[in-house]
Protein backbone atom coordinates (compact mmCIF):
# COMPACT_ATOMS: atom_id res chain seq x y z
CA UNK A 1 0.00 0.00 0.00
CA UNK A 2 1.35 3.52 -0.68
CA UNK A 3 2.52 5.73 1.76
CA UNK A 4 0.39 9.29 2.22
CA UNK A 5 2.48 12.37 2.42
CA UNK A 6 0.90 12.90 5.98
CA UNK A 7 2.39 9.92 7.06
CA UNK A 8 5.68 10.52 5.55
CA UNK A 9 5.07 13.97 6.86
CA UNK A 10 4.87 12.08 10.48
CA UNK A 11 8.01 10.30 10.15
CA UNK A 12 10.23 13.52 9.37
CA UNK A 13 8.39 14.59 12.75
CA UNK A 14 8.61 11.89 14.72
CA UNK A 15 12.58 11.34 14.08
CA UNK A 16 13.25 14.91 14.27
CA UNK A 17 11.50 15.24 17.73
CA UNK A 18 13.45 11.65 18.96
CA UNK A 19 16.57 12.86 17.66
CA UNK A 20 16.55 16.80 19.54
CA UNK A 21 14.98 14.76 22.79
CA UNK A 22 18.00 12.41 22.87
CA UNK A 23 20.55 15.41 21.82
CA UNK A 24 19.67 16.67 24.92
CA UNK A 25 19.46 20.09 23.10
CA UNK A 26 17.38 22.71 23.79
CA UNK A 27 15.05 24.60 20.93
CA UNK A 28 17.56 27.57 21.35
CA UNK A 29 21.24 25.47 21.28
CA UNK A 30 19.64 23.63 17.87
CA UNK A 31 18.90 27.16 16.59
CA UNK A 32 22.09 29.01 17.86
CA UNK A 33 23.97 25.74 16.07
CA UNK A 34 22.13 25.82 12.97
CA UNK A 35 22.49 30.01 12.78
CA UNK A 36 26.25 29.24 13.51
CA UNK A 37 26.36 27.44 9.95
CA UNK A 38 24.73 29.83 8.03
CA UNK A 39 21.18 28.61 8.79
CA UNK A 40 18.88 31.20 10.37
CA UNK A 41 16.03 28.70 10.76
CA UNK A 42 14.12 30.26 13.68
CA UNK A 43 12.68 28.15 16.72
CA UNK A 44 9.33 28.79 15.68
CA UNK A 45 9.81 26.70 12.54
CA UNK A 46 11.95 23.78 14.45
CA UNK A 47 9.11 23.66 16.69
CA UNK A 48 6.56 22.92 13.77
CA UNK A 49 9.27 20.57 11.99
CA UNK A 50 8.90 18.01 15.31
CA UNK A 51 4.94 18.55 15.74
CA UNK A 52 4.12 18.26 12.36
CA UNK A 53 2.38 20.99 11.59
CA UNK A 54 4.63 21.97 8.93
CA UNK A 55 7.51 20.64 6.93
CA UNK A 56 10.72 21.78 5.15
CA UNK A 57 10.12 22.51 1.44
CA UNK A 58 12.10 25.51 0.18
CA UNK A 59 15.28 24.56 -0.99
CA UNK A 60 16.87 26.73 2.11
CA UNK A 61 14.47 24.79 4.18
CA UNK A 62 15.93 21.41 3.13
CA UNK A 63 19.79 22.61 3.12
CA UNK A 64 19.17 23.47 7.04
CA UNK A 65 17.72 20.15 7.50
CA UNK A 66 21.07 18.36 6.17
CA UNK A 67 22.92 20.74 8.77
CA UNK A 68 20.54 19.87 11.13
CA UNK A 69 21.62 16.47 10.97
CA UNK A 70 25.24 17.01 11.63
CA UNK A 71 23.97 18.89 14.98
CA UNK A 72 22.48 16.32 16.11
CA UNK A 73 25.03 13.85 15.17
CA UNK A 74 22.93 12.26 12.89
CA UNK A 75 24.06 10.05 9.94
CA UNK A 76 23.88 12.15 6.35
CA UNK A 77 20.76 11.55 4.98
CA UNK A 78 19.11 10.09 7.90
CA UNK A 79 15.91 12.90 8.40
CA UNK A 80 16.25 14.25 4.46
CA UNK A 81 15.27 10.78 3.37
CA UNK A 82 12.28 10.89 5.49
CA UNK A 83 11.04 14.30 4.28
CA UNK A 84 7.74 13.67 1.85
CA UNK A 85 7.78 15.47 -1.90
CA UNK A 86 6.85 19.05 -1.64
CA UNK A 87 3.32 20.43 -1.79
CA UNK A 88 2.59 21.88 -5.36
CA UNK A 89 2.60 25.31 -5.37
CA UNK A 90 0.68 27.08 -8.32
CA UNK A 91 -0.01 26.23 -11.97
CA UNK A 92 2.72 24.26 -13.36
CA UNK A 93 5.69 25.70 -14.99
CA UNK A 94 6.86 24.73 -18.18
CA UNK A 95 10.05 23.22 -17.91
CA UNK A 96 12.93 24.93 -20.45
CA UNK A 97 16.32 23.24 -20.22
CA UNK A 98 14.87 19.43 -19.03
CA UNK A 99 12.48 17.56 -17.57
CA UNK A 100 12.24 14.54 -15.81
CA UNK A 101 9.95 11.23 -15.72
CA UNK A 102 8.11 10.51 -12.40
CA UNK A 103 8.42 6.87 -11.69
CA UNK A 104 4.89 5.58 -10.58
CA UNK A 105 5.15 4.99 -7.02
CA UNK A 106 2.24 1.69 -6.80
CA UNK A 107 4.24 0.23 -10.24
CA UNK A 108 7.52 0.72 -9.10
CA UNK A 109 6.38 -0.20 -5.58
CA UNK A 110 5.21 -3.86 -6.95
CA UNK A 111 8.88 -3.75 -8.60
CA UNK A 112 10.75 -3.46 -5.89
CA UNK A 113 8.89 -6.37 -4.07
CA UNK A 114 9.85 -8.66 -6.54
CA UNK A 115 13.90 -8.21 -6.48
CA UNK A 116 12.96 -8.77 -2.24
CA UNK A 117 13.11 -4.96 -1.27
CA UNK A 118 9.37 -4.57 -0.40
CA UNK A 119 9.81 -1.82 2.13
CA UNK A 120 12.41 -0.16 0.13
CA UNK A 121 11.23 3.12 -0.27
CA UNK A 122 10.26 3.74 3.52
CA UNK A 123 13.33 2.19 4.78
CA UNK A 124 16.19 4.58 6.35
CA UNK A 125 19.08 4.16 3.63
CA UNK A 126 22.17 2.46 5.44
CA UNK A 127 24.58 3.48 2.25
CA UNK A 128 25.32 6.83 1.64
CA UNK A 129 26.34 7.62 -2.16
CA UNK A 130 29.72 9.42 -1.56
CA UNK A 131 30.78 9.88 -5.36
CA UNK A 132 29.24 9.08 -8.90
CA UNK A 133 30.46 9.30 -12.07
CA UNK A 134 28.18 8.48 -15.25
CA UNK A 135 29.61 8.11 -18.53
CA UNK A 136 26.91 8.13 -21.34
CA UNK A 137 27.83 6.78 -24.65
CA UNK A 138 25.54 8.81 -27.76
CA UNK A 139 25.70 7.11 -31.21
CA UNK A 140 25.74 8.50 -34.41
CA UNK A 141 21.76 7.81 -34.91
CA UNK A 142 21.44 10.16 -31.74
CA UNK A 143 20.35 6.97 -29.49
CA UNK A 144 21.94 6.17 -26.16
CA UNK A 145 24.39 3.02 -27.04
CA UNK A 146 25.56 2.54 -22.87
CA UNK A 147 26.08 4.04 -19.89
CA UNK A 148 28.87 2.80 -17.21
CA UNK A 149 28.49 4.03 -14.11
CA UNK A 150 31.13 4.45 -11.28
CA UNK A 151 29.76 4.47 -7.31
CA UNK A 152 31.30 4.89 -3.93
CA UNK A 153 29.47 4.32 -1.38
CA UNK A 154 30.24 4.59 2.55
CA UNK A 155 27.63 2.60 5.07
CA UNK A 156 25.76 3.79 7.81
CA UNK A 157 25.28 0.35 9.38
CA UNK A 158 27.58 -2.78 9.29
CA UNK A 159 26.58 -5.78 7.38
CA UNK A 160 25.73 -3.84 4.01
CA UNK A 161 26.04 -6.10 0.92
CA UNK A 162 24.09 -5.24 -1.70
CA UNK A 163 23.06 -1.50 -3.36
CA UNK A 164 19.51 -1.67 -5.33
CA UNK A 165 19.09 0.09 -8.66
CA UNK A 166 16.07 1.04 -10.64
CA UNK A 167 16.19 2.97 -13.78
CA UNK A 168 13.64 3.72 -16.51
CA UNK A 169 14.27 2.27 -20.25
CA UNK A 170 12.01 4.56 -22.03
CA UNK A 171 8.17 3.02 -22.07
CA UNK A 172 6.64 0.32 -22.10
CA UNK A 173 7.51 -0.66 -25.93
CA UNK A 174 11.23 -0.42 -25.27
CA UNK A 175 14.04 -3.42 -24.93
CA UNK A 176 15.47 -2.81 -21.19
CA UNK A 177 19.44 -2.23 -21.46
CA UNK A 178 21.76 -5.29 -20.41
CA UNK A 179 23.19 -5.12 -17.44
CA UNK A 180 26.43 -6.07 -16.62
CA UNK A 181 28.69 -5.41 -13.17
CA UNK A 182 32.43 -4.48 -14.05
CA UNK A 183 34.09 -4.18 -10.70
CA UNK A 184 33.56 -4.89 -7.58
CA UNK A 185 29.99 -6.41 -7.92
CA UNK A 186 27.77 -8.90 -9.36
CA UNK A 187 24.23 -8.61 -10.77
CA UNK A 188 21.40 -10.57 -8.52
CA UNK A 189 17.98 -10.48 -8.96
CA UNK A 190 16.77 -8.32 -12.21
CA UNK A 191 13.04 -8.17 -12.34
CA UNK A 192 11.19 -5.61 -15.82
CA UNK A 193 7.78 -3.85 -15.48
CA UNK A 194 7.37 -3.74 -19.15
CA UNK A 195 3.97 -1.97 -18.67
CA UNK A 196 6.37 1.13 -17.34
CA UNK A 197 9.57 0.64 -18.78
CA UNK A 198 11.02 0.09 -15.43
CA UNK A 199 13.96 -2.07 -14.64
CA UNK A 200 15.17 -2.98 -10.76
CA UNK A 201 18.20 -4.96 -9.92
CA UNK A 202 20.41 -5.89 -7.38
CA UNK A 203 24.03 -5.00 -7.06
CA UNK A 204 25.67 -7.46 -4.68
CA UNK A 205 29.12 -6.37 -3.72
CA UNK A 206 31.73 -9.09 -3.17
CA UNK A 207 31.97 -8.56 0.15
CA UNK A 208 29.94 -7.14 3.38
CA UNK A 209 30.93 -3.86 4.51
CA UNK A 210 31.12 -2.48 7.92
CA UNK A 211 30.19 0.97 8.94
CA UNK A 212 32.20 3.73 7.79
CA UNK A 213 33.65 1.62 5.22
CA UNK A 214 33.77 2.44 1.74
CA UNK A 215 32.81 0.52 -1.24
CA UNK A 216 33.67 1.47 -5.00
CA UNK A 217 31.54 -0.46 -7.84
CA UNK A 218 31.13 -0.30 -11.54
CA UNK A 219 28.62 -1.39 -13.66
CA UNK A 220 27.25 -0.50 -17.28
CA UNK A 221 24.11 -0.59 -18.99
CA UNK A 222 24.25 -1.33 -22.63
CA UNK A 223 21.39 -0.95 -25.39
CA UNK A 224 20.62 -3.23 -28.28
CA UNK A 225 21.41 -1.26 -31.45
CA UNK A 226 21.32 0.41 -34.38
CA UNK A 227 19.49 1.75 -33.96
CA UNK A 228 19.40 2.68 -30.35
CA UNK A 229 16.93 4.03 -28.14
CA UNK A 230 16.12 7.82 -28.25
CA UNK A 231 16.66 9.61 -25.18
CA UNK A 232 15.16 12.92 -25.93
CA UNK A 233 18.71 14.44 -26.45
CA UNK A 234 19.26 14.66 -22.43
CA UNK A 235 21.02 12.37 -19.86
CA UNK A 236 20.22 13.36 -16.21
CA UNK A 237 20.18 11.58 -12.40
CA UNK A 238 17.53 12.48 -10.05
CA UNK A 239 19.19 12.68 -6.26
CA UNK A 240 16.20 11.73 -3.61
CA UNK A 241 19.05 12.39 -0.76
CA UNK A 242 22.40 14.47 -1.22
CA UNK A 243 25.29 13.55 -2.91
CA UNK A 244 29.10 14.95 -2.41
CA UNK A 245 29.95 15.16 -5.72
CA UNK A 246 28.41 14.18 -9.07
CA UNK A 247 30.60 13.81 -12.44
CA UNK A 248 28.08 12.99 -15.58
CA UNK A 249 30.18 12.68 -18.75
CA UNK A 250 28.43 12.48 -22.59
CA UNK A 251 30.19 10.96 -25.61
CA UNK A 252 28.88 12.18 -29.00
CA UNK A 253 30.03 9.93 -31.86
CA UNK A 254 28.59 13.14 -33.95
CA UNK A 255 28.67 16.21 -31.85
CA UNK A 256 25.72 18.57 -31.54
CA UNK A 257 25.68 21.88 -32.60
CA UNK A 258 25.10 22.74 -28.99
CA UNK A 259 25.42 21.22 -24.96
CA UNK A 260 24.01 22.98 -21.44
CA UNK A 261 23.95 21.60 -18.15
CA UNK A 262 20.69 21.67 -16.26
CA UNK A 263 20.20 21.76 -12.18
CA UNK A 264 16.79 21.69 -10.16
CA UNK A 265 16.40 21.39 -6.58
CA UNK A 266 12.87 21.91 -5.57
CA UNK A 267 9.92 23.58 -7.04
CA UNK A 268 12.32 26.35 -8.11
CA UNK A 269 13.39 26.81 -11.97
CA UNK A 270 16.02 24.98 -14.38
CA UNK A 271 19.36 26.46 -13.94
CA UNK A 272 21.51 26.18 -17.20
CA UNK A 273 24.98 26.90 -18.38
CA UNK A 274 26.41 26.41 -21.47
CA UNK A 275 29.03 23.57 -21.73
CA UNK A 276 31.47 23.03 -24.40
CA UNK A 277 32.83 20.45 -26.08
CA UNK A 278 36.18 18.75 -25.98
CA UNK A 279 38.61 17.83 -28.65
CA UNK A 280 37.51 14.14 -28.23
CA UNK A 281 33.83 15.22 -28.96
CA UNK A 282 32.58 14.81 -25.27
CA UNK A 283 31.24 16.97 -22.51
CA UNK A 284 31.16 16.79 -19.01
CA UNK A 285 29.47 18.56 -15.75
CA UNK A 286 30.30 18.12 -12.42
CA UNK A 287 27.69 18.75 -9.04
CA UNK A 288 29.39 19.18 -5.49
CA UNK A 289 27.13 18.98 -2.52
CA UNK A 290 24.09 18.37 -4.71
CA UNK A 291 20.26 16.95 -4.10
CA UNK A 292 17.69 16.58 -3.54
CA UNK A 293 17.23 17.55 -7.30
CA UNK A 294 17.77 16.94 -10.96
CA UNK A 295 21.00 17.05 -12.81
CA UNK A 296 22.23 16.24 -16.09
CA UNK A 297 22.89 17.57 -19.61
CA UNK A 298 21.31 18.20 -22.73
CA UNK A 299 21.79 19.42 -26.40
CA UNK A 300 20.48 19.91 -29.71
Amino acid sequence: MAISRDAAGSAFASALRSSISASGLSLDRVQARLRAKGFPISVTALSYWQSGKRQPERQSSISAVAALEDVLGLCPGELLSLLPPPRPRGAPRRRTCGDTLKFPKDALRTLLARVGAPHALEQRHRLDLVSLHDRCEIAADGGQRSTTARTVFQATEGGQDRWLLVYDHGGANSTPPALHALRNCRAGRVEVDTEHGLTAAELLFDRPIDRGETQLIEYTLVNEGPPYPHCQNTHYREFRRPVREYLLEIQFDIPPARCWQYARTGDGPDECQDRQLDTMGGVHSVALDFGPGVFGIAWE
